[in-house]
């Protein structure tokens, strides 16, 4: 007999799960427990509260699996260089006239290719710095010039959050990076107007000593650089236009090995899956925790109690979606593991409440960049760091960044009530 857990059980256990992210416990290991405390108190027994956790990790097995495949793409974009010379050609073209234009659409395009949005920003930040000190903008303009383009980018990329989505309502996953292009247009308009504003401002100026010194390092050109993106970018358009389904678990490595490839690296083929794998093993694994919990919260009563509570408002159905993911997002400070974590929780009520899949996702999914970059989260220090900001002043962009997010998931909702 499938066990049911308690609304109260499963509110408890990611509670428990955000106090321990905030304590500076290992997220995974925080969910983990969380997890398994909720579980308890929400009456599920030892033995009931261990199945569920192990099968809600086990949902994520094949989105893990796409996740490690897809650090040889991000290895190899930065490794060779590729990435870092995809925004400076960005931004030489665009000019500096158009400083904060062409650093958030830098991000944008890096994110969007399939590297990561914090490593996005950390490629893009000593391009922008630079920039930023010639121009006389300050780093509050820039940074948010950044993180906006990036969460811009990372509703339309390959990347883990979207990989999750995708997996959990059993869709394509270029469908799901198709469907979020407008919101993504929207977002990065609304980043271009907000960092604009703070560039200007006095008193958090870019300082010679914030400069990195220059990579001697020999970078590809432009269509070096953009072989792998594009053999990506291929590869997944083969299905929606030719009905010939290449699965991310494919597309994601071509892409770094031809990366590799075009730009003479062959050598350092090892060293670039190497360093992807560093980098993407922390999210597989994160993932796997977020399962934990997102097993409990499935298999209990929150999802039915949730959907009550919008009807008993007067509520739509799909309020759910975006709610979902803003909240859930909130509460682990991550993209990628609040947007899986509400798709995996509401994926059914939405669909049964006759919420088209693709557009639940979306809205998921857009959902979910609007306050995801909390101080208990790795982001938020992450880039804070990329320009070298004191936690006071990172603390100040967040809600800016928030407005970001929440342009792309408004215009996430309209796409869908036109669509609808």
């Amino acid at each position: 007999m499938d066990i049911q857990f308690t609304t109260l059980g499963a509110i408890v256990g990611l509670v428990i799960a955000i106090v321990l992210i905030i304590k500076k416990v290992q997220p995974a290991y925080g969910l983990i427990l969380g997890a398994l405390i909720g579980g308890l108190i929400g009456g599920g027994g030892l033995t009931g509260t261990v199945t569920a956790m192990i099968n809600g990790a086990g949902t994520m097995m094949s989105s893990v699996l796409r996740i490690l495949t897809s650090g040889i793409l991000a290895g190899a974009l930065i490794k060779t260089g590729a990435a870092q010379k995809i925004a400076e050609t960005i931004v030489d073209k665009i000019g500096q006239k158009r400083a904060v234009a062409s650093i958030a659409i830098a991000t944008m395009i890096i994110c969007a290719v399939g590297v990561f949005i914090d490593i996005s920003v950390i490629t893009v930040a000593p391009i922008a710095l630079a920039i930023g000190e010639k121009a006389g903008l300050s780093k509050s303009g820039v940074l948010l010039a950044m993180i906006g383009g990036g969460k811009a980018g990372n509703i339309i990329s390959p990347n883990p959050n979207t990989i999750a989505v995708s997996e959990a309502f059993k869709l394509d996953l270029t469908a799901v990076m198709i469907r979020n292009i407008i919101p993504a247009v929207f977002a990065l308009v609304v980043t271009i107007l907000l960092a604009s504003l703070l560039a200007g401002r006095t008193g958090d100026p870019i300082t010679r000593k914030d400069l990195e010194a220059a990579d001697d390092n020999q970078l590809p050109n432009f269509l070096q650089a953009a072989a792998g993106p594009l053999t990506v970018i291929i590869l997944l358009a083969l299905r929606p236009l030719l009905n010939i389904a290449i699965d991310p678990l494919i597309a994601l490595p071509l892409g770094g090995i031809v990366c590799v490839l075009v730009t003479g690296h062959v050598k350092e083929l090892i060293a670039c899956t190497e360093f992807g794998l560093s980098k993407v093993a922390g999210v597989a694994i994160l993932l796997i925790g977020t399962g934990t919990i997102a097993g409990i919260i499935k298999a209990s009563a929150l999802q039915t109690d949730v959907t009550t509570l919008l009807e008993a408002m007067n509520m739509p159905a799909f309020i759910l979606a975006p709610l979902a993911g803003i909240l859930m997002a909130a509460a682990t400070a991550s993209t990628t593991a609040g947007s899986t974590v509400a798709a995996q929780t509401f994926s059914g009520p939405l669909l049964s409440a006759g919420v088209p899949a693709l557009a639940a996702a979306a809205m998921i999914h857009a959902g979910s960049t609007v306050v995801d970059s909390l101080p208990h989260g790795s982001f938020f220090h992450a880039t804070g760091g990329s320009v070298y900001m004191d936690i006071r002043s990172r603390m100040k962009l967040i809600p800016y960044e928030a407005l970001v997010g929440l342009t792309s998931t408004v215009v996430s909702v309209i796409v869908y009530l036109v669509l609808a």
